[in-house]
């Protein structure tokens, strides 16, 4: 994953399905969760939890219509393999940008 510079904040526009809108503020808020806990995951070297994190994202995300988030989890899946706290600590600070600049709009897919 790229990195997300800070003086270009300008908001990243995801348009998703209709049918989803009640499921994407809990999704979401789960996001922060696992941004959290990955965090204090790294601070005690429990790779092991930031893969299982990691690893749901990159099944989940897409799901969603966040095919980015599905990337930052194979990215946090790998960094944990390798047990590369500095890629995990870049990835996991890129995710949270990402969250923080999220705009969603609702539409009908027919």
């Amino acid at each position: 994953m790229g990195t997300y510079d800070n003086q270009n904040l300008q908001k990243i526009r995801i348009h998703i399905d209709a049918d989803l809108e009640d499921m994407i503020p809990g999704y979401l808020a789960n996001r922060y969760k696992d941004v959290s806990e990955i965090i204090e995951a790294l601070a005690l070297f429990d790779y092991e939890k930031i893969l299982i994190a990691g690893h749901s994202m990159k099944g989940s995300g897409g799901g969603y219509g966040f095919d980015t988030i599905t990337e930052f989890g194979a990215a946090l899946e790998l960094g944990a393999k390798n047990k590369c706290s500095e890629y995990i600590f870049q990835e996991v600070n890129n995710l949270k940008r990402y969250l923080d600049r999220l705009e969603i709009s609702y539409e009908e897919f027919s």
